[in-house]
């Protein structure tokens, strides 16, 4: 395809995005160090072990030797720019590596020779394919004492399809690869052939090819990889192919190569399949790579928080080309900001680029309010562009924050939010009933890198805890209340009389205030002092401190005194009258029921089910899912999920994963509510 070149002097074509995920453990970060050492990126290869790699450069994954964010670096190779995405690997940090797929159009999944195939492997593959991504599998460490990469291919093509198919073959061990496709290579491999893996390759990738087909089949001709090429990229566009190719990163046995495919094989931006982003009034249109005069539209993919030039937010061209100086439109902002600066990324290192042109990654520094997801585009008229948002985990992992000294909550409020900003899987809220700042992110691991940040980068000194639960309270039955508030001082007396009536609600119908006097017994002007009086108890509860649900109240008569009668007096009288008839009223308890969904390996569905048995889940449903996996729903108290996900992650080897919503509220056990009332210390009757 030929194209007109940027002003960068390069065109789309030339450009290879590619996000290298997998499971933690599987040599990524080493890979790339590699890579970018090989194509002369860098002058030497840094190491996990000395804390000098280009992706993990902040002090946090030096400390902990491994990923917490995604690195962006690059390389050229053949004429080729390749973008490359370091992500996280560890099941805690899936949402940063999910939330910068939109930016790629490959999906590199590096699988560990010795370990095969792990939970984050699975969630990967499964998301890129929902993505429309092309995928690749590079089986890493096959060179290892213990590596198995003939039973990981096996597991790989059972568990992905049989369209899984060797580039590559490991030999003598793993310290050699043998090319299986680009010129077939003379040496054996240690399993299987190069004859019979370039046969199945040639096989797959024809198919889609009719003229291709008849050449091959009928002609008996060779096919070269040039003429594989554009049915080789529909093949992978359409998950038709999953290449799979061997490497160790220790020895670089196989990155030659590797390389090679990234350049020739995977897919430009002209290549992938198209990027949709959703316009004004409902519809969408396609952007177009190959048109540098149309007007810009960009994704922030990534945002990071310097210390020095502040908000840093990653972006993907998807249209036309952005200078330095160019005005663009923020989301859905209207006000249009001016750029200053464009950044090519090197990990932390940002060298200044005159121009970021279709199919780039780059990145803008002090934009303020610009957020994860925002469309950027330089035309006024489009003034409401999104891109379609794909399912991140759930944060269900909580903690609650408490100031350790008094005095700086504006201070941790403004540190949350920047953290906030930078992960899209981390949630923070301020509980209504109980006012604790709440803290939800992916698992233990993940909060607590969050809060090392919190108490180290960001000076902010907390204090943790679970969340409390937010239990409610009601009645089972009806009952009457009475109370006359009558209070002399010295002067002016109050005086007020309440007789009112209550009875319990459908659950979830909340409350009802019924005035049912006559003959002004309380006068009108009155009626709302008592309405206050009985919702300070809603409020505040009756018999724990919760607040208190699905009630009517029903005044129906009282009493006042044309000179002590006042508003404060008849507020008194309603929420002594409402406590007096809750009292009567068997009052109980009403705790929150969470319906849950887990996905978890077949082997762990038994000590799962256990589990939930034994702390009052009761399983509702029960599903197989790809990949020898199940998935159960279950509904769950959720005073009894604090530590399930610890629990879940013991039971299943770090494979188990669930979300969590909350359903319903229903009455809690006699002797969780005797725990609450003993618990519970109310404030003494004025």
């Amino acid at each position: 395809m030929s194209l007109a070149l940027a002003p960068n002097g390069r065109s789309a074509d030339a450009i290879r995005n590619i996000a290298v995920v997998g499971h933690a453990g599987a040599g990524k970060t080493t890979l790339i160090e590699e890579l970018l050492a090989l194509s002369g990126a860098i002058p030497a290869a840094g190491s996990i072990a000395n804390g000098n790699t280009v992706s993990d450069h902040s002090a946090a994954e030096k400390r902990l030797g491994h990923s917490l964010d995604v690195g962006v670096c690059h390389l050229e190779h053949a004429g080729r720019i390749i973008h490359l995405l370091d992500t996280p690997g560890y099941p805690d940090f899936l949402g940063r590596t999910l939330s910068v797929l939109p930016a790629v159009e490959t999906a590199a999944v590096v699988v560990n020779a010795r370990h095969g195939i792990e939970f984050v492997t699975r969630e990967i593959m499964a998301a890129a394919a929902a993505r429309g991504l092309c995928r690749l599998i590079v089986v890493n460490q096959c060179d290892a004492a213990d590596a198995r990469p003939e039973a990981v291919l096996a597991a790989i093509r059972e568990s992905f399809g049989r369209e899984c198919l060797p580039l590559n073959l490991p030999a003598q061990g793993g310290s050699r690869i043998a090319d299986c496709f680009f010129e077939p290579a003379d040496i054996a491999p240690d399993f299987s052939s190069v004859a019979t893996a370039h046969t199945e390759i040639t096989d797959q990738v024809v198919e889609l090819d009719d003229a291709l087909m008849e050449i091959y089949l009928e002609q008996g001709e060779t096919i070269s990889p040039e003429q594989l090429h554009d049915p080789f990229e529909k093949a992978l566009r359409g998950g038709h192919l999953i290449p799979v190719c061997f490497t160790s990163a220790r020895t670089r046995a196989g990155l030659k190569q590797l390389l090679r495919v990234f350049a020739s094989l995977m897919p430009s931006p002209l290549e992938g399949n198209p990027t949709s982003i959703q316009a004004s009034g409902g519809r969408s249109f396609r952007t177009d790579p190959t048109d540098y005069a149309a007007h810009f539209v960009g994704h922030v993919f990534r945002i990071a928080i310097d210390p020095y030039i502040g908000r840093l937010a990653s972006f993907r061209v998807h249209q036309g080309q952005l200078r330095t100086g160019d005005q663009i439109y923020v989301g859905e902002k209207r006000k249009g900001v001016k750029v200053a600066h464009i950044y090519r990324q090197q990990g932390a290192k940002m060298h200044e680029v005159p121009t970021a042109a279709s199919g780039e990654l780059c990145a803008l520094a002090k934009i303020e309010g610009i957020e994860f997801n925002d469309v950027l585009h330089a035309s006024h008229d489009e003034d409401s562009l999104v891109m379609p948002r794909h399912p991140l985990p759930e944060p269900n992992h909580a903690l609650a924050l408490t100031m350790a000294q008094r005095g700086q909550e504006k201070k941790l409020a403004e540190a949350l939010h920047k953290l906030a900003a930078e992960d899209p899987s981390l949630a923070i809220a301020q509980d209504g009933q109980t006012q604790d700042t709440v803290l939800r992110g992916l698992g233990e691991l993940h909060l607590r890198s969050v809060l090392e940040r919190l108490r180290g980068d960001l000076g902010v000194d907390v204090e943790t805890r679970a969340p409390r639960i937010p239990y409610r309270e009601t009645v089972t039955r009806a009952a009457d209340g009475h109370c006359r508030h009558k209070k002399q001082t010295g002067g002016a007396g109050q005086f007020g009389e309440v007789h009112l009536k209550i009875e319990p609600l459908r659950r979830g119908a909340g409350f009802e205030f019924v005035d049912e006097t006559v003959g002004g017994s309380i006068p009108g002007q009155y009626i709302p002092a008592v309405e206050k009086g009985v919702r300070q108890v809603l409020s505040q509860g009756a018999v724990t401190g919760n607040p208190m649900q699905d009630v009517r109240v029903v005044v129906y008569d009282g009493k006042h005194h044309p000179v002590d009668s006042k508003e404060v007096a008849f507020i008194a009288a309603g929420r002594k009258a409402f406590l007096d008839a809750v009292g009567k009223a068997a009052p109980v308890v009403l705790e929150p029921i969470a319906r849950i969904e887990v996905t978890l390996p077949g082997r762990a569905v038994g000590d799962v089910s256990g589990q939930l048995a034994g702390i009052r889940g009761r399983i509702t449903g029960n599903e197989t899912a790809a990949g020898n996996r199940v998935r159960l729903t279950a509904e769950v108290p959720l005073a009894e999920l604090v530590d399930f996900q610890t629990t879940l992650k013991s039971l299943t080897g770090g494979e188990g994963r669930f979300t969590l919503r909350l359903d319903h509220y229903d009455p809690a056990p006699a002797t969780v509510q005797r725990s609450l009332e003993a618990a519970w210390r109310p404030q003494p009757e004025s």
